[in-house]
């Protein structure tokens, strides 16, 4: 079970200037146990949220959020608000965010770049919807699930449906290897095998730097490095110093296909493979580890029935829960769930309905200052 702590400091909510706006909306949660509870650790969660806002002021502390980075403007009626959410782990070396925003435009103009100088790297990952970008006198589409390169050192402008983002932010100096592909690369989207791979990348890496220990720091940004030289910029050798994390985006896009078919009952190696690319035998070599791919589609079934029986308002018997789950029968879904968890089915849904939580719990989110601030702390 995570016991990791977080020290929590709340605003107060207040309908004054949009500075005060802007620091109602986040609260500081500064995560100095996130790697073992040493305060002064190299990462650290900056969350900021116009959710408890009301609506009318939701938008204004959004853009001062990111004033002054980016001019920002709402592409829907204001009555609804704009509703978002930005979280970043910021480590020593490089940045990575998760964002979630209505449809917006959002703009990084000369006056803006003179106000603020920064001139790091983004790689930038729409999950569900494209992005219009203009940079560098160019116009593009980037399409879902295909990463994009831009310097905050150059004019831009983007146009976005509502949509959940990662970014990737390296600062020059720690990844001066990969500058001069990057700087080839600046305002071009990666749509590759490897460049999809690299968004894939992105998104395991944005779920996992969590749990990463402060002894792999050390060669964390050389991983990433390496990962992103082999997507931009292709070549024999940069692929093979990048194999770890190519694997790991592989292992993200194996999680997300099997997340997507777990109740249907031709999701097995075979077909697995056929719909990520991959043969039987490169599925079993990623998956080793965790005992070859038919353990690992299991392992998530058996998650799954375990989150259902978790759930108070689930009314599903475990015999549905079983064949839904597409297990030969109850008894043995019974015997593979108490060997995965240490107790039964049954003793899983008496534990949700007396209120017990039988489960590991979730991190709890941060929060922080402005973007600005984050961006030149790198």
């Amino acid at each position: 079970m995570d016991r990791t702590m977080y020290a929590v400091r709340s605003h107060a909510i207040q309908p004054v200037s949009c500075g005060v706006l802007a620091r109602s909306a986040a609260t500081t949660i500064a995560a100095n146990n996130a790697l073992g509870g040493v305060s002064g650790s190299k990462i650290r969660l900056e969350r900021f949220t116009t959710h408890p806002l009301p609506r009318s002021q939701q938008l204004a502390a959004w853009r001062d959020w990111y004033d002054p980075v980016f001019d920002i403007d709402s592409q829907q009626d204001p009555e609804t608000g704009f509703a978002a959410e930005s979280m970043t782990w910021k480590v020593d070396d490089f940045a990575i965010s998760h964002v979630s925003t209505p449809p917006v435009s959002l703009d990084r103009t000369r006056a803006l770049i003179r106000r603020n100088p920064v001139d790091h790297w983004a790689i930038i990952l729409g999950t569900h919807s494209g992005t219009e970008l203009r940079c560098r006198d160019s116009t593009l589409t980037v399409p879902a699930r295909v990463p994009f390169v831009v310097s905050m050192a150059d004019e831009r402008s983007c146009t976005r449906m509502q949509d959940e983002r990662i970014v990737l932010f390296l600062t020059r100096d720690s990844f001066r290897e990969i500058v001069p592909v990057l700087d080839a690369a600046c305002g071009s989207a990666l749509d590759t095998p490897l460049g999809r791979l690299l968004g894939d990348y992105m998104i395991a890496l944005w779920c996992r730097l969590p749990d990463i220990t402060e002894a792999d720091f050390s060669s964390l940004a050389k991983a990433i490095g390496a990962m992103v030289a082999a997507a931009v910029a292709p070549a024999a050798e940069r692929t093979a110093i990048a194999k770890p994390q190519i694997d790991l985006g592989r292992k993200e896009r194996v999680r997300q296909v099997v997340q997507k078919h777990l109740r249907s009952p031709t999701l097995e190696p075979r077909n697995l493979g056929r719909m990520v690319g991959m043969s039987r035998s490169n599925l079993y070599r990623l998956f080793e580890d965790t005992g070859g791919i038919a353990r690992y589609i299991q392992h998530q079934r058996l998650l799954e029935a375990r989150a259902i029986l978790a759930d108070q308002a689930s009314t599903q018997t475990v015999s549905v829960i079983a064949e839904d789950l597409c297990f030969t029968d109850a008894s043995g879904f019974s015997r593979a769930f108490k060997r995965e968890f240490g107790y039964t089915p049954r003793e899983a849904r008496y534990s949700a309905l007396s209120g017990l939580d039988i489960t590991p719990r979730a991190r709890v989110p941060s929060a922080g200052a402005h973007f600005g601030d984050l961006l030149r702390g790198l």
